[in-house]
């Protein structure tokens, strides 16, 4: 009769095998071949690859340092707001103030940064991703040839 309540994988633990020894917690494997690279196989090798951690490194050096810049840029309006009211009150043509220009300046900056990101991303990062993802394809590709697979469907290409 099978038991539903016993746990295959705890079994073991203070039982013996027969043989006066305990039994092993995980059943030897059946099947010893060699076996074919799995996609995750396939992505573990493209992330220790030095193109793609020069791909990170690049995106990296970019991001932090504008990270830094950016949030100190606005946690300096906020303080300054916060400490400094006559100094963000003070006029500086009619009705505009030093903290209305501060405000324009953290929306034209938010779009700099943008700019500035899609720009790097463009012409330091995207073509060395791309031949990374191709190279990526083409052992998917090459793998599913050998199993058989359909590769269009795997991957959402059109024939």
């Amino acid at each position: 009769m099978r038991d539903p309540w016993y746990d295959a994988l705890a079994s073991g633990w203070g039982e013996l095998d027969g043989t006066g020894a305990p039994a092993s917690v995980v059943p030897p494997r059946a099947d010893a071949r060699p076996r074919t690279p799995s996609p995750a196989d396939i992505y573990l090798e493209v992330q220790r690859s030095d193109a793609f951690q020069e791909v990170r490194g690049r995106y990296r050096r970019f991001v932090i340092p504008a990270v830094v810049v950016f949030f100190s840029w606005y946690v300096a309006y906020v303080v300054t707001a916060t400490a400094a009211p006559g100094l963000m009150a003070r006029p500086v043509a009619g009705a505009v103030n030093v903290a209305m220009l501060a405000g324009l300046g953290q929306f034209f900056s938010t779009f700099l940064l943008t700019w500035a990101y899609a720009r790097h991303a463009r012409l330091r990062r995207d073509r060395a991703a791309l031949d990374l993802r191709w190279s990526v394809f083409e052992q998917k590709r090459e793998q599913a040839q050998r199993h058989g697979w359909d590769v269009a469907r795997e991957t959402g290409a059109e024939r």
